[in-house]
């Protein structure tokens, strides 16, 4: 993983503003060569539920993932627009760059 300090995932009952499938999107977005593996630990799941999230935002265009040699390299649509109503007219790069301040 990057060499960037990461917090945790809460633990217990407490919650977060953003959802499981934009902390994956932000660790990819970090770091576009990280192992799955590593990015569970940095979100706090498993990584079967990383691969899924994964899954969904390739199927969602996303994210494309290409493989290089034995490492898969991430490849995040910045330009996307977010897919819920109360989020329109912004898109996955604006997403990125609030939380990268």
């Amino acid at each position: 993983m990057s060499s960037q300090s990461v917090q945790e995932a809460p633990s217990g009952n407490a919650w977060t503003f953003l959802s499981n499938h934009s902390h994956v999107l932000i660790c990819l977005a970090r770091d576009p060569t990280s192992r799955l593996r590593d990015v569970a630990v940095s979100v706090g799941i498993t990584e079967r539920a990383v691969q899924r999230i994964v899954a969904e935002l390739e199927e969602g265009g996303v994210i494309t993932k290409t493989r290089d040699g034995r490492c898969n390299q991430y490849q995040v649509h910045r330009s996307l627009p977010l897919r819920h109503a109360v989020e329109s007219g912004c898109t996955v790069g604006d997403l990125l760059e609030m939380v990268s301040a």
